[in-house]
Parts: structure tokens; sequence; C-alpha cells
């Protein structure tokens, strides 16, 4: 006999996907679907190809949403057949088969909620993510080396393209910062979750003692802004600075001064970029760095003007810790904001950031419903 839990499971994916179908709104977006493939085949579709790709991004994540839901249907139907078969024929053998079935398109369901619940401005744009370790020397630029791993990791496992944009090497290990250009659909929706201050508890293998060591990385995450965004830099209000590139283990070392760094005068906002060979590309996508910090701290700004007209006060503040992970005396990593927590250090270690990234994005969707 099927546990009554699996039932109700069941039973529970069937609402959902029946809200899921209201909302998304089948005939529209195969409507899209087609006015995308209009613009497609236009003669002049190629002219712009960083255009061109923005719109087929637009169009298969649109296409994507509607075969993924019809799939998530048939295996919900599916499911509903091998239970009731289950329960006809009373087969211990299909028990397995049939938790298993109910299971799978529970987690599909909800990855497929969240993925629709993803609905800001810029939630579907690239993300540029910044590393900086904090006080503590090396110790500390190794916990930023871990946490490029880990960010590097989870892109990757997403089928995300990580471009590095910045890396300044530590002095005898790690990091001293890193910056990154993380593409794919929705990867600043996803990645908005980590920003803020990662802490590590462990045993230092920098200390012949074998002491324990708290070390502190500060994670920044800002969307990648278009140029067709409208963005005021006055060229007056920059400092523009170049210097011979260094990369990660001796990698692209330039002989040249190719590498750009640009500070705002005005907010103190630098950007640095030195992936690119010539320092004119360098330069340009620096710029577009900056754009994007810019448009992003303007929105800041606004948000905390009406926070303080309605007397709200933010939990969580840029340059809070958000997140511990603990390697000794115990192994646990810890979401402050959410309490979501796993004692597979590893895991998370590898990228496996999921749990934490869905936690913290449902949190703040119940917060906008409050």
């Amino acid at each position: 006999m099927i546990d009554s839990k699996y039932k109700q499971d069941l039973r529970e994916i069937g609402k959902k996907l029946n809200n899921l179908r209201g909302s998304l709104d089948l005939d529209l977006k195969r409507e899209m679907v087609s006015n995308f493939e209009e613009k497609m085949s236009a003669p002049d579709f190629w002219d712009d190809n960083e255009r061109a790709q923005s719109v087929i991004a637009e169009m298969n994540a649109v296409k994507s949403a509607v075969d993924q839901f019809e799939k998530l249907e048939q295996e919900y139907d599916d499911a509903q057949v091998m239970l009731e078969l289950a329960d006809e024929e009373d087969d211990e053998s299909l028990l397995t088969d049939v938790i298993e079935s109910i299971r799978s398109v529970v987690a599909k369901v909800d990855e497929f909620e969240l993925q629709l619940l993803l609905n800001q401005p810029y939630d579907k744009l690239n993300a540029i993510l910044e590393l900086h370790p904090g006080a503590g020397g090396t110790e500390s630029q190794d916990w930023g080396q871990m946490l490029l791993r880990m960010y590097t990791r989870w892109a990757e496992k997403r089928g995300f393209k990580v471009e590095m944009l910045d890396y300044l090497p530590g002095d005898e290990a790690g990091i001293k910062s890193v910056t990154l250009l993380i593409k794919g659909f929705n990867a600043y929706g996803y990645l908005k979750a980590e920003k803020g201050v990662h802490r590590l508890v462990r045993i230092s293998p920098f200390d012949s003692s074998g002491r324990r060591h708290t070390s502190f990385v500060s994670c920044d995450v800002v969307p990648e802004i278009s140029d067709d965004v409208e963005v005021e830099i006055r060229t007056e209000d920059l400092k523009i600075d170049t210097y011979r590139a260094s990369g990660a283990g001796g990698q692209h070392i330039n002989t040249t001064d190719s590498a750009v760094r640009i500070t705002h005068l005005p907010t103190g906002v630098v950007v640095t970029c030195q992936n690119e060979r010539s320092q004119i590309k360098n330069r340009e996508r620096a710029m577009q760095m900056l754009r994007s910090k810019l448009y992003e701290r303007k929105l800041q700004e606004q948000q905390q003007q009406l926070d303080e007209i309605r007397g709200e006060q933010s939990d969580i503040a840029w340059g809070s810790q958000i997140r511990s992970y603990v390697f000794h005396p115990y192994s646990m990593v810890k979401d402050h904001r959410t309490s979501v927590e796993t004692g597979n250090v590893g895991a998370v270690m590898d990228g496996d950031l999921d749990a934490f990234i869905d936690g913290f994005l449902r949190s703040q969707i119940k917060t906008e419903v409050e």
C-alpha cells in the first residue's frame, strides 16, 4: 500500500500545475515563439550579432517554459496512472517505481515554479560576480579561491558560461580579488542570492600550530546591463589607469599594459578588466561593468529611499554575514537568512548551492506577498 504522504504530494502537485497553467498563458507564449521566429527569419537579423543572440536566448527561454510545462503535465499523468495501478492490483513490486516517479515530478515542479518566479526586471540577465577576501592574509585569500571554484562549479552544472574578467592572485595562495561574468538565462536571478559576506571556520592549513581560524570573503553580484540602458557617465568623472595584466597560474600574462582600471570619482566605484588581449577591448568591457555597477547603485539608492519613507529596516544589509561554512569542529553550511543548512560541506564546495538559492528566493517572494 502506498503511503498516504505520497498521495498527498501528488494531489498538491496537481493543484500547482493547475495554478501554473493559468499563470503561464500557453497560447500567448506560443504566439511569442512564433514572433521570435519571424524576427529570426529577417534578412538583417544577424547584422547585430549580440542583439541576435539575446533574441535567441529569450525565445529559447519562452519555448523551454512551454515544453517543460507540457512534459511535467505528462509526467504527472503517468505518476497518477502508476499510483492507481499499484493501488488496484496491490502490487508491491510497483511501489518503488511509483514512489520514485512521485518524488521526481515533485522536485521538477518545484524547480519549474522557482524559474517562473524569477520575474524581476533584471533576473534574466547575465551576472557579474566579484569576490574580495577580508583581512586575514593567506587564509582569507585561500577561502576566496575556494569560493571561486564553488561558483565556477555551480555555473558549469547549470550550463552557464563563465568568463574571468579580472584576477588578482594572492601573495602565497588564493586570490586577492576576482571578477567573473557568468552568462546564462536567469544567471543574475539566481546569483543575487549570493550577495553578502561568506564566513569560513576551519583548521588552517597555513598555521603550523593547527589552530582554528575564521575567514571572511565578500561576494558582490550585479546584472550585466546592456548598452541600451541609459546611465549617465561623464568623461571628466573617470580616472583610467592601464597596467600589465597578470593571470591565474601565470596565464594571460602580457608584455604590454593591456589591463584597464577605471575609477568613477564621484562614487568611488572601481572596475578592472584584463581578460581581453587588447587595451581597447578591456576598456570597453570595463565601461560595461561600470555601467552595470552604477545602475545597480542607483536602484539600491531608490530602494533605500522607499524603505525610509515606509519606515522599513532591512534585516540583510550589504556587507552582512549571510552564510557560514564550518569545517571544524563539525561539518555544516548554514544560511543565516533562511536557516537552510546541510552537513554535506563537500557537496556545497563542489557547487551544490541550489537549496540555499531556492530558500533565499522563496523567502523573498513570501516577503513581497506579505
